[in-house]
């Protein structure tokens, strides 16, 4: 099968729902983050051009420009998602019948660890960077496209805090105290991030509104 970002949509439900190693949530969070971009985008796109919308012209034609570049990214991150585990894996098969071995076996599991993180984390932080594209969407685009802007927070959120799950998970096994700790800090970071903006966003529409506790 070629490249999961390749995969027609029920392709990829389909792969994600067997029993292969991938795609998992990882690359679920970047497919997710990437649709709550493209909705950014649509929103945009359906106001650019439009007379009663000419005073936000350039700013939604910049929205939608500055969308797609988040939407590539996030493509490209199913793959890197898919693939970030590889460390881990090949170090799992190292020998390990002498001390020596072992030593080197669980320095490169720790390796393969941190590598992992890596991937997810790329994916929150660019799934964050959707927020004030949404929340602009929202507010002064097309009216009639409303719903898909408040979506693309949702999806947002959805994205961020996922991906964030895959580097907790990880987080968990690392032993190095000083990476772990930034990295948790960041986690809190961007979960806090996600949290507020979707709310902010939902908040600005009498059809979310409700939504926001």
């Amino acid at each position: 099968m070629g490249e999961l970002k390749d995969l027609t949509a029920q392709e990829f439900a389909a792969q994600t729902g067997s029993s292969a190693p991938v795609p998992g949530g990882g690359s679920v969070s970047a497919l997710t983050g990437a649709l709550a971009a493209a909705l950014a985008e649509m929103v945009a796109n359906l106001t650019a051009g439009k007379e009663k919308y000419a005073c936000v012209d350039a700013e939604m034609r910049e929205l939608a420009q500055s969308a797609a570049r988040i939407r590539e990214e996030l493509i490209g991150g199913i793959k890197k998602d898919s693939e970030s585990f590889g460390g881990y894996m090949r170090a799992l098969k190292l020998p390990k019948e002498t001390e020596e071995e072992k030593a080197a076996r669980r320095e490169a599991l720790q390796q393969g660890l941190k590598e992992a993180t890596q991937a997810p984390l790329a994916i929150a932080r660019t799934a964050a960077e959707i927020f004030p594209l949404a929340q602009a969407a929202v507010e002064r685009g097309n009216s009639g496209a409303v719903s898909d802007g408040l979506i693309s927070a949702m999806l947002a959120r959805t994205a961020v805090l996922g991906a964030l799950l895959n580097v907790k998970i990880n987080l968990n096994s690392i032993r190095d105290e000083a990476f772990a700790g930034e990295l948790k800090k960041e986690v809190a970071r961007l979960e806090q991030a996600a949290a507020e903006g979707e709310a902010r966003i939902l908040a600005m529409s009498e059809l979310s509104a409700s939504f926001v506790k």
